[in-house]
């Protein structure tokens, strides 16, 4: 279980984090389909395949899953039956259907096909850490990240989660660190990086692969540009890539998979367990050296 995108948030001192606690909680709002579900259908799902349990425990660290289910209907077909439906009231009542009866229409048209309709499902998987305070969500998407916030509001209590405090600008930070060609300890600079200019009609380059020389970085910040995406390696053992939001994007370990031992002869359920904690382990010194580096008083950490 390794997460591809991190989307980060602190988690509240005044919660109470026991597995057993937060199971309870979110067992009152568990996942069931609904076959009329016009909106989005939410609901707490098992990380665990075949197992009943919401939270999965590993090293202190929690492990949970939303499940948004939504129904595949395509607004062409929508409109396709309006217009036959449009056109045989037009038959009856000699005139056209006015926009009211449209709208009526196209109601009645919803309801009837929304049961019909395939349905698709995404687990978007949440990382608790009541040891560092950190809530981690798996996506890649803002819309999904406030997907998980909301549905966390309606099922734990008190709300758990606080909005990250940084002292600087994770774009200063990044620029700077290409500046001087040295980040934080125990992070090294990758080929990827990207440069945005301030304001409404500011433009973006993007370097894939490519290793810049120190004539363009300066060139960019004389021009008034700042580092919003810089790919990064930690400890040599995962890569990813830091934006100016804060998200971490494309995650990757690197060859700490095959150190796991044993990793072959576990079943589903166990190679979850292991590859969480391996994750988490590696990932947690990551983010604590991120957050100290955007917070420290220099705007660095080195």
């Amino acid at each position: 279980m390794w997460f591809k995108n991190l989307k980060l948030f602190r988690l509240s001192t005044e919660g109470t984090y026991a597995r057993e606690t937060l199971e309870k909680q979110l067992q009152a709002h568990a996942f069931v389909s609904q076959a009329s579900a016009k909106e989005p259908n939410l609901g707490w799902v098992p990380p665990r395949q075949g197992q009943d349990a919401l939270v999965v425990e590993v090293n202190k660290q929690l492990l949970f899953a939303l499940r948004v289910e939504k129904k595949l209907l395509p607004s062409s077909v929508i409109q396709t039956v309006v217009r036959e439906r449009a056109a045989d009231l037009e038959a009856q009542q000699g005139f056209k259907p006015g926009r009211k009866q449209i709208k009526d229409l196209k109601e009645q048209v919803i309801d009837e096909l929304t049961p019909r309709a395939f349905s698709i499902a995404r687990d978007i998987h949440i990382w608790l850490d009541p040891v560092n305070r950190w809530f981690v969500i798996d996506s890649a998407s803002t819309g999904g990240a406030e997907q998980v916030l909301t549905f966390v509001g309606k099922s734990v209590h008190p709300y758990p989660i606080e909005p990250l405090t940084l002292t600087h600008s994770p774009s200063a930070i990044m620029t700077n660190w290409m500046l001087e060609q040295t980040p934080a300890t125990g992070l090294s600079l990758e080929q990827d990086c990207q440069w945005q200019t301030s304001g409404q009609q500011g433009g973006s380059v993007r370097y894939v692969r490519h290793d810049i020389t120190p004539e363009e970085i300066e060139r960019h910040i004389k021009a008034g540009h700042q580092c919003n995406r810089l790919g990064l390696t930690w400890q040599d053992r995962i890569s990813f890539v830091l934006t100016d939001e804060f998200d971490i994007k494309r995650l990757q370990a690197l060859d700490i998979l095959d150190e796991q031992d044993g990793g072959a002869s576990l079943d589903a359920q166990e190679k979850l367990d292991a590859d969480f904690a391996l994750m988490t382990a590696e990932v947690i010194p990551m983010l604590n050296t991120l957050l100290e580096a955007v917070n420290s008083p220099n705007g660095d950490e080195k």
